[in-house]
Order: structure tokens, then sequence, then C-alpha cells
């Protein structure tokens, strides 16, 4: 500061007052100049996931100055209306840093079906590299309907677009879930892809695994020498994985019709949870290496055969009930539903996971709506102790140790294990030491799309799913499928409220075990 100049405390302000981007912190990832285009710009993902993200990265410092988004939609914006919607996603509205980016962006009304759409596309694409300095890298993200995916790559490839626009740049390709209904969908949208942009370039978005607490099993697993000599069929009992929500439908009946809990939930959530969390440990923290291990992981997941599925698997749908203390109609009675509906909004199953760490060790996992909370958990239930000095009534209240995986809406970490209880006999009880994110990192979160958005565009592809984890997640879960369509197994009815059909007691019951309800 030279002489006479006064500082920001003497002028009354501090760092909040001045609009400036906050630290991108150590071993910040700045991207290289680059345009985004965004493929169903004027829809429901792009308003509420995508664009806010990107102005949390512009606050952060972490875009480019050479940074512009191209929107792209039927819907009939003008570039000015497109740019207003942008501002809006700002949830500070103050943010020059985003205010500054936000004057490049530019918007093309257009179907992705009619050709001419990818001719001005493809012109838009020259003038901004020539007005915002994007320097002919280009980041295309598909927020469409899965029905439109193919046709848009059809339409970037078509022109020449599926390659960057400069030597040495990178054109990359972002896809939302899901990714195909079945295995042989997947395998038709992995070759319409493919067709035009190399596997490297594709970047298969599940917002679960930008979720800081999914990444954190990862460190828990491997930077603390204390887990990683018990996470084994030695020691653990049985593991249980929960995708709990206590919302029903939401207005999207005919869209969950078409749906249903086991292609929502179970064929990808659900199967990356499973993977990070009993795969091998990975040679290094990058994106192929830590990818590689998740699909061996997946590969030895037994397959059942249909009458195994339908006696191995529980399906259930939700009746009318009450959640948070309010009545809720039946998921035959929500709109868009028919009135006849089999679709399950629940599924229970067990997993056996046939390799050397794994062998023996009952797996299972469950998810639902409309059921008492929204929770996602990993619980890790170990074996217990092979003889007590203090059973009967002494341990009456001892239950087996556990390690809880607290994902979501309360992310963090519990350790239940057996401690005495005061008093003048030696009576044990179960108690819980627990680790909350939000206590121990207040205001540090990153929204997992900041995250994964940030890592497609500097190309790190480590929290992506790669083709073959997608061809292996369909191959366990298409003898299911089928199983429901041919075997018709009874579809279990559990009350709004309840934590799922008694079905789902009994499969548990089978290996003399209970669910780990959050409540």
């Amino acid at each position: 500061m030279t002489t006479g100049e006064l500082s920001p405390k003497e002028l009354g302000l501090s760092l909040s007052d001045m609009d400036v981007p906050e630290p991108a912190g150590e071993g910040a990832r700045r991207p290289e100049p680059l345009a985004m285009v965004i493929f169903g710009a004027s829809g429901d993902l792009a308003h509420r996931k995508i664009l806010p993200a990107l102005s949390r990265l512009a606050a952060r410092g972490s875009l480019p100055e050479e940074f512009s988004v191209i929107g792209v939609a039927r819907s009939p914006l003008s570039d000015d209306d497109f740019r207003q919607r942008a501002l809006e996603a700002d949830p500070s509205g103050k943010s020059s840093e985003w205010k500054k980016r936000v004057a490049h962006f530019s918007y093309i009304a257009g179907d992705d079906a009619d050709p001419t759409t990818f001719t001005r596309l493809a012109q838009k694409l020259c003038d901004t590299d020539a007005s915002a300095g994007t320097a002919g890298n280009r980041l295309y993200y598909l927020a469409t309907v899965p029905a439109q995916f193919a046709v848009v790559v059809r339409g970037l490839g078509r022109l020449g677009l599926n390659v960057a626009g400069k030597p040495g740049g990178f054109a990359r390709l972002v896809i939302e879930k899901p990714f195909g209904t079945d295995l042989d969908s997947a395998r038709q949208l992995s070759a319409d892809i493919h067709a035009h942009f190399d596997e490297a370039q594709v970047f298969r978005i599940d917002h679960y695994m930008g979720k800081e607490t999914v990444q954190n099993i990862l460190a828990l697993r491997f930077a603390n020498s204390v887990f990683e000599p018990i996470w084994n069929r030695r020691h653990v009992d049985h593991v249980q994985v929960m995708v709990a929500e206590s919302l029903g439908v939401e207005g999207r009946g005919e869209f969950y019709e078409h749906a249903g809990a086991l292609r929502d939930i179970v064929q990808n959530h659900l199967m990356q949870v499973l993977a990070l969390t009993l795969m091998e440990p990975p040679g290094a923290a990058e994106g192929d290496v830590i990818r590689d291990e998740k699909v061996k992981l997946l590969g030895s997941v037994a397959v059942f055969d249909e009458q195994e599925a339908a006696a191995a698997v529980v399906r259930g749908q939700y009746g009318a009930g009450t959640v948070g203390g309010e009545p809720v109609p039946a998921y035959r009675d929500e709109p868009g539903v028919d009135a006849h509906s089999e679709v399950e909004t629940y599924v229970a199953m067990r997993v056996d996971v046939d390799n050397w760490r794994w062998a023996g060790v009952p797996i299972f996992v469950r998810t639902g709506k409309r059921l008492p909370q929204r929770v996602t958990e990993v619980v890790m239930v170990f074996q217990r102790p092979p003889h007590l000095p203090f059973a009967g009534k002494l341990a009456r209240d001892l239950r087996r140790d556990s390690l809880t995986l607290r994902i979501q809406p309360d992310e963090g970490i519990s350790l239940m294990f057996g401690a005495k209880v005061p008093g003048p006999t030696f009576k044990v009880s179960s108690v819980s030491m627990d680790f909350s994110y939000k206590q121990s990192f207040p205001d540090q979160t990153v929204d997992a799309y900041d995250r994964l958005l940030l890592d497609a565009m500097v190309g790190d592809p480590m929290l992506f799913i790669r083709d073959d984890e997608v061809q292996r997640a369909w191959t366990i879960v298409r003898p299911i499928q089928e199983s429901f369509a041919d075997w018709h197994p009874p579809l279990a009815r559990y009350a709004a409220g309840s934590w799922g059909p008694e079905e789902a007691d009994r499969l548990i019951g089978t290996v003399n075990r209970h669910w780990r309800n959050s409540l």
C-alpha cells in the first residue's frame, strides 16, 4: 500500500462488503478458457442446479476470465432474456465476477432435431471464441430429456463440433443420468455416443458422486489405519446401504410410472455408493485408477437369474399414510399414476460379493419413497466379540458395534460401541461417538454440482461414471427387471410414513439380522 492510501479497515469496510472473489484455497484448480453449451438451457435443471453452481464458482474465483455460456433450447428467449435468468441464479445478486461473465452469455432458440440449430451453434462458438477469448475449448452439457441425448450427439458430430475449435484444445460431453433404461438401451446409447466422442471425452454425471460425504468414504477408508484392517469378512458381520426419501413422486407421477425405484435409485446411486464402500484400495487418487477398482467390485457382485431375483428381492408400493404429521395419498392416487399401477416405489435386496474380502458377508440395500425421513447412509455392522464375560442382563442393551456413514442430510459419521454404564454393577450398554460435517467444517460445504462442473471443466474424470461401470450396473439389475416383468413377484404394500413392507423385514431376517432405521 502506497503512502496516503487508506486500507479497507480504515475505510470501515469488511471483506464481506467488498465485491471480490472468494479465495479459491490451496491447491485450487482453475480451468482453461472455455465455452460451455447447455442443451435444455431453459429447463428446470439449468435453472435450479447448473446456473447457480456456475455463479458460485465465479464468486470463488474458480471460473476462467475467458468463459461464456451458450444456452440452447426450444423456448423463444433472447440473449438478454437468458442473461437475466443467469443473473437471477446468483443467490447474492452482488457478484461482479458473475456479472462480468454473464455479459458474454448468449442463447439459441432451436430444436435439437433441426440441423440448422447446430449450424447456428457452430457460428456462435466461433463468434464466442473471438469475443470472449474461449480458445476453441468446448464443454457440452446435455440437460435435456434422455430421449434427446443421441439426437444432440449426432448433431454435434455432423458438423465436427465433437472436436476442439482449435489445435490443442478440448471438446467434452457431460451427460445426466439415466444412462439408458436397461442394459440394451445403455449399450445403444454408448454406441451412439462413441460414434462421435471418445470415452475420454465423456463425463457421465451422477450428483451423488459430488457429495462431500460420498467422497469421504474414500478418506475414511484409506486415510485412517484404524479402519482398513477391519474392513473385511473377518470383522464385518453384514453391511446395509439405504437411500430413503420422505417425499412421494411430487407431481412426476407420469415419469415415475416409467422409472420405478429399481431404475431410479438402485442401478445408479446405490451401486455407486456400494462400489466405493466395498472396493479394494486404489493405487492412487486418480480418475481411472479409482474407477478401475469400482468396476472390479461391481464385477464381483453375484448376478441373479430371474428365479433367484424373484425370491431375493422385495418390491413394494406405498399406500396412504402420514409423513411428518401430515396425511399423504397412496401412490396409486397420485396425479399421473395409473389407478392399478404395479410400479415399485420401494426395493430391498440382498447383494453377495464374491471376492476374497467380502465372501460370505450379507450385504443388504434398500430404497423407498414416503419413508419416515430423508436419509442416505451406509451401516457397517461388526461381528460380536467371541466371548462376553458379562453376559445375560448385564449386556442386555449391548448391540453389535457399527460404523454409520451418513451421506445426507445430517452428513457425518457415527461409531457405536460398548461402554460401562455408571453404577455398582458391570452393566454394559451401546453408546455412540459422532462426527458432524456441519460442526467440524462450518461454512465449508460445497454443492455437488459445483464440484462436478469444475471437474468436468478441468478434465478430472474421477467422480464421473465410466461406460463399463454403467454396463456392469445394468448387468446386475437386468435379471431383476426381467423377474418383475416375467415372474410378477408380489407387490408388497406399506403405509406411507413406515420403514417399508414387512416382507423386507423377513428378507433381512433370513440371516437373523434387522434393519438399522434412523429414527
